[in-house]
C-alpha cells in the first residue's frame, strides 16, 4: 500500500469530482481505481466494500468511506480546512448546501432528455444568476474579507470554485455581474495545489458528453 487514498469511481467528473477537487487543494496524491465494468462493481459490493451499494468510495487512513458528504466532511477535518469553531463550521455547511444543490442541478443536466433539456438549462441559468450567485457575491461584500469564511481557505472556496468553473462552462456571461466572485475565482485559481490542478494532465475531469454516459449506463444500469 502506497499510503495514498485510493478512489472508487466511473472515470468521470459526478460525485467524486469535488471529492478530487478537495484532495488536490489540500495538496494530497491519490490514486484512482476506475469501475469500468459492471463486474468491477459487483466486486466491490461483493466484499462488503459499498455500504449502501453505491459509490463513490474511498479507501482512505484504513477506512473504507461512502457517501460524498461524510468522505468531505473527513477530508476537510484532517487536512484543517473546515474553520476554527463551531459557528464557523456551521457556516461552512450551509453554504456548501448551497453550492450542492446547484452543482446537482448541473450534475444531472447530462441525464436530462433532449426535450427537456431547453427548459432545464433556462432553469439552472436562472437560479445561478437570481439566486445562487447573489447570495456568494453577497456574504463577500459583508465581511470584505479574501475568503468566504474566518478570511482563510476552507473547503467550501474550493467547492464554489468547482461550481464558478462549470457555470463557466455553461455561459461565462453568468459571472459578470459579480466582481468580487470573479476575484475570488482568480485569487483561488493562483494557489499552487490549485493550479497544479487546472494543468493539462492532472486528474481532473473534463465535461461529461454523450459518450461517457453511454459507458456509465452499461456500468451502472441506469
Amino acid at each position: 500500500m502506497s499510503g495514498k487514498p485510493v478512489l472508487h469511481y466511473f472515470n468521470a467528473r459526478g460525485r467524486m469530482e469535488c471529492i478530487r477537487w478537495l484532495l488536490a487543494a489540500a495538496g494530497v496524491e491519490f490514486e484512482e481505481k476506475f469501475i469500468e465494468r459492471p463486474e468491477d462493481l459487483e466486486k466491490l459490493k461483493k466484499d462488503g466494500k459499498l455500504m449502501f451499494e453505491q459509490v463513490p468510495m474511498v479507501e482512505i487512513d484504513g477506512m473504507t468511506l461512502v457517501q460524498t458528504r461524510a468522505i468531505l466532511n473527513y477530508i476537510a477535518t484532517k487536512y484543517d480546512l473546515y474553520g476554527k469553531d463551531v459557528k464557523e463550521r456551521a457556516l461552512i455547511d450551509m453554504y456548501a448546501e448551497g453550492i450542492a444543490d446547484l452543482s446537482e442541478m448541473i450534475i444531472h443536466l447530462v441525464v436530462t432528455p433532449p426535450d427537456q433539456k431547453e427548459a432545464k438549462i433556462a432553469l439552472i441559468k436562472d437560479r445561478t444568476k437570481n439566486r445562487y450567485l447573489p447570495a456568494f457575491e453577497k456574504v463577500l461584500k459583508s465581511h470584505g474579507q479574501n475568503y468566504l469564511v474566518g478570511n482563510r481557505l476552507t473547503r467550501v472556496d474550493i467547492h464554489l470554485l468547482e461550481l464558478l468553473l462549470y457555470v463557466e462552462e455553461m455561459d461565462s456571461s453568468l459571472l459578470a455581474p459579480f466582481p468580487l466572485l470573479k476575484a475570488l475565482k482568480s485569487r483561488l485559481s493562483n494557489l499552487p495545489n490549485v493550479k497544479k490542478f487546472l494543468q493539462p494532465g492532472s486528474q481532473r475531469k473534463p465535461p461529461t458528453d454523450e459518450k461517457t454516459i453511454e459507458e456509465a449506463r452499461k456500468v451502472f444500469k441506469f
